[in-house]
């Protein structure tokens, strides 16, 4: 299968919400190619509809220990029962999923890492916990690329 677009989600300004732009960053300094994005779901549902293969890496709240990686393809999986603060944005990732789903116009495989989160303040920096995650999340998906032959 053709490399995933990967599209690192968040909020640069708030706390632990830039974990998915922090794992999109530590991507492209190893070379491969990683988009951030910042704005609302119905333009992320947008950005991924002419592509096949989608990786989205964000920030999530499940209840678990900050800095729990979690990794979920959307297709298989109704993810009302987690919130992504990107709906820090008005429509988040989640609603974007589930809209796909019922306009039928998901990726034919879109997988989603949540690094889990607390701190949402505004001004904050992300929490020494999900920073290493977001070097986890980063190291992961260079290996399973590099072992995907792309």
């Amino acid at each position: 299968m053709k490399r995933p677009i990967i599209l690192g989600y968040g909020n640069p300004d708030r706390g632990d919400d830039a974990a998915g732009l922090l794992v999109a960053r530590r991507l492209r300094e190893r070379g491969i190619e990683a988009r951030e994005f910042t704005f609302d779901g119905l333009s992320l549902l947008q950005s991924w509809r002419d592509f096949d293969n989608v990786l989205v890496i964000d920030a999530v709240v499940t209840g678990s220990e900050p800095g729990t990686i979690f990794e979920w393809r959307a297709g298989d999986l109704k993810l009302d029962h987690v919130d992504f603060p990107g709906s820090t944005h008005s429509f988040g990732l989640a609603e974007a999923i589930e809209l796909g789903r019922a306009l039928q116009c998901l990726p034919r495989r879109l997988e989603v890492i949540g690094i889990e989160a607390r701190d949402f303040t505004m001004g904050h920096a992300p929490s020494k916990r999900v920073t290493q995650a977001v070097a986890a999340v980063a190291e992961r998906i260079v290996k399973r690329l590099q072992f995907e032959g792309c």
